[in-house]
């Protein structure tokens, strides 16, 4: 693992998320994808909301680790006891796993395409 990149949240409306946790928070945005997601600055780690369209873990919160090498740590995390929910797959700005901790925690690998 190279370092936690960020804690996903699912939403309904994005753009909503955003205003909620942009200004009545004060979370700078970062980054956003129209409806898909958006990135806000969480002060050191990134606090991603997920779009209908990327929201990988069924509306439940989750952490994501970001890995040089998603496969080989998919196959890893899985010898260790972890079990793959879905991937290795190419998403619109990475690539990733999803997969749940061996108390059923969902949690996200990802590394950018290369």
């Amino acid at each position: 693992m190279t370092r936690i990149g960020n804690v996903l949240y699912s939403a309904g409306d994005v753009g909503e998320a955003v205003a909620f946790y942009r200004d009545a928070l004060g979370l700078p945005l970062k980054f956003r994808d129209g409806d898909r997601f958006a990135a806000l600055d969480g002060g050191g780690t990134t606090f991603a909301i997920a779009g209908a369209e990327e929201d990988v873990t069924g509306g439940v919160p989750a952490i994501s680790f970001k890995v040089d090498d998603v496969a080989a740590m998919t196959e890893t995390l899985t010898a260790a006891g972890a079990r793959l929910v879905r991937g290795p797959e190419e998403g619109p700005h990475e690539v990733r796993s999803v997969l749940r901790d061996p108390a059923g925690n969902p949690f996200i690998l990802y590394a950018g395409r290369k």
